[in-house]
């Protein structure tokens, strides 16, 4: 079940959310640019096994598709541990702000210890105008509920397994009657649109 609750918090990270797809940069100079391309081709591998684990049924994974994903997931672990060690948080000027989205996406499906370890680095990110707010708002629900934790903004879904009748359930929620505020504050949409967002994405035959 808990590889199942991962896969739920996390599939599609930037469109599920609700928020926009990768921001691709201009063309403009970065200092490492074979960093920047290694860093797409390695989130488009991420998304792709997503995207299919969900066209095979999201409420009932595929153990093979889920066995290679937990692989793919290792290895960007891995990759991201070195590339932070060597350079700090990989920002705009870094590998460019698509490149930067990327590693986002990244730490997204790192396991909990790292995530932990990237927050205060995203958040600054984000405090700087290098991320978007809806990346510091997945990381900090995402660790906050991996902790046991009430989430901030509401971005984290319970497995689809475990809705009923279709219907998206949420992680619990910390002062739920103002969450639209904070969400609207980071650039999130509205919970109730989210909540649609997510039926449509999880179970298109409800």
């Amino acid at each position: 079940m808990k590889i199942v609750r991962t896969l739920a918090l996390g599939l599609i990270s930037s469109f599920v959310a609700g928020a926009p797809a990768l921001a691709i940069d201009p063309v403009r100079a970065v200092s490492k640019p074979a960093l920047r391309q290694e860093l797409l081709e390695r989130v488009a591998k991420d998304q792709a096994i997503r995207h299919e684990l969900i066209a095979k049924g999201a409420e009932h994974p595929d153990p093979a598709v889920l066995e290679r994903m937990r692989a793919i997931d290792a290895s960007n672990l891995a990759r991201m541990k070195e590339i932070v060690r060597e350079h700090g948080w990989p920002g705009p000027e870094l590998v460019g702000r698509d490149g930067s989205e990327a590693a986002f996406l990244l730490v997204q499906h790192a396991d909990l210890g790292f995530q932990e370890e990237m927050l205060p680095l995203v958040e600054a990110a984000y405090k700087r105008g290098e991320l978007a707010g809806q990346d510091y708002a997945l990381l900090l629900d995402r660790v906050r509920v991996g902790q046991g934790k009430p989430q901030v903004y509401g971005t984290q879904a319970r497995p689809p397994s475990e809705w009923k009748d279709g219907e998206p359930a949420l992680e619990p929620i910390e002062d739920e009657a103002h969450v639209d505020e904070r969400r609207a504050e980071v650039g999130l949409p509205p919970l109730a649109e989210y909540l649609k967002l997510l039926k449509t994405t999880y179970s298109p035959n409800h």
